[in-house]
């Protein structure tokens, strides 16, 4: 595999950032203002590539201090089970290291990944949501 670099910048290229969400098939691409926006006021923002195309990306919310709320992290299917999910995790693992609360939301397979990266369950919590553009 060519060699990964990872970048930290909030400057993204929308239509690579499009490309990688419609390939994992997240509904966030149907928003893309929404989601440009989200990325460029995120507190961290990791990003891999491959040469110069957009194959992972990493996101974080936070007040700096105490809450980091990883809220997207996402690697492009051609390069699932590669490693890099973990490379990016890692870099926001370290820029968060020691905070108080570090919390994601994991669905399905990505529940292993999470708990390898050291993630757990936390007691009797559960995820709660609002979607408005779902119905039911």
């Amino acid at each position: 595999m060519k060699e990964i670099e990872l970048r930290e910048t909030q400057d993204l290229p929308r239509k690579q950032v499009l490309e990688l969400y419609h390939a994992n098939k997240w509904s966030s691409a149907d928003k893309p203002e929404a989601l440009m926006n989200h990325l460029r006021k995120s507190h961290t923002v990791v990003t891999a590539w491959q040469a110069e195309r957009l194959i992972g990306l990493g996101n974080t919310l936070s007040d700096g201090e105490l809450v980091a709320y990883y809220s997207h992290m996402l690697v492009h299917p051609d390069f699932h089970g590669q490693g890099v999910g973990t490379l990016i995790a890692r870099r926001l693992l370290k820029r968060y290291e020691g905070f108080h609360q570090q919390v994601l939301l994991a669905v399905g397979p990505s529940v292993r990944f999470y708990e390898k990266l050291g993630f757990r369950s936390a007691g009797e919590t559960r995820s709660m949501w609002i979607f408005p553009d779902e119905e039911g």
